[in-house]
């Protein structure tokens, strides 16, 4: 099982279905064309840590993972509601244009869709505190 955190101090919400974490957080891996900002939007998706991975500090455009601080703690992909938005959006498109390369089957795919706006659901509310967002999974 993976679960799949997306939080700010305005909400959160976890994902705990598998076929999230194959499809949307590693989609950057499987044999599809995409252009060049489309596999922007998804390396930001396929830099989510591991919740207990030793992660360093790094960042790319509009994101950057924190190390944890502590042994309570785990590393994070930090971004702005706007640049995860903008990442799942892209990886939802990508999956309906590639259903067929990617592999996903449709009951799936609509799995996957809900999950998604669940994710753009907490975006909006981050977004309209201000607030960053945080991003892991744990299996």
């Amino acid at each position: 099982m993976i679960n799949v955190s997306v939080g700010s101090p305005a909400g959160m919400c976890t994902v705990a279905n598998p076929a999230f974490y194959r499809y949307v957080l590693r989609l950057a891996e499987a044999p599809l064309h995409a252009s060049a900002l489309d596999r922007a939007q998804l390396d930001v998706l396929a830099n989510v840590p591991h919740a207990y991975a030793d992660e360093e500090e790094c960042s790319g455009d509009g994101w950057r993972i924190v190390p944890a601080m502590s042994y309570e703690d785990w590393p994070v992909l930090e971004a702005t509601p706007q640049r995860l938005r903008a990442a799942f959006q892209t990886a939802r498109r990508l999956l309906w244009a590639n259903a067929g390369p990617v592999g996903i089957s449709a009951g799936d795919m609509i799995a996957i869709d809900t999950e998604i706006e669940s994710v753009l659901g907490v975006l909006r509310q981050a977004e309209a505190g201000g607030f960053s967002v945080n991003v892991s999974y744990v299996s």
